[in-house]
């Protein structure tokens, strides 16, 4: 399937996404169990939360055992990159500028990771250079 065809996930499915994407193919209960250790989900939620997610293409479901396994059909970096670049688009007019100074406006950066900023940027300049 087309990465640009594969619908945002919601928020319930990002955090399935996320125990999919740490622990690698799992159980509904193992997922259901991570989920209720943040908030009270109940079993059947989970489970039609995964089967609605397979159907969209967001996991694939491994039937040949008797407990079905799921794993995350979108990898972590990709999801990560649509839902950044829909949210600075739609939240800051396209501006990753805008998006990352409201970022360091709203957060203290500690002293390690405003060199890693410094590097990307002088990395970011030399690859431009290149070009």
């Amino acid at each position: 399937m087309n990465h640009n065809n594969i619908p945002k996930p919601t928020e319930s499915e990002l955090e399935i996404l996320q125990v999919l994407w740490q622990y690698g193919p799992v159980s509904v209960r193992f997922v259901n169990d991570k989920l209720n250790e943040e908030r009270e989900v109940g079993y059947t939620t989970t489970l039609k939360l995964m089967q609605i997610m397979a159907d969209k293409g967001l996991a694939v479901r491994n039937t040949e055992s008797r407990t079905h396994i799921y794993e995350a059909a979108v990898s972590e970096a990709d999801t990560q990159m649509r839902l950044l670049q829909k949210f600075v688009d739609t939240t800051f007019r396209g501006s990753a500028m805008k998006l990352v100074m409201q970022a360091l406006g709203n957060h203290t950066a500690s002293p390690e990771e405003l060199d890693e900023i410094r590097a990307l940027i002088e990395k970011m300049g030399s690859d431009n250079d290149d070009e």
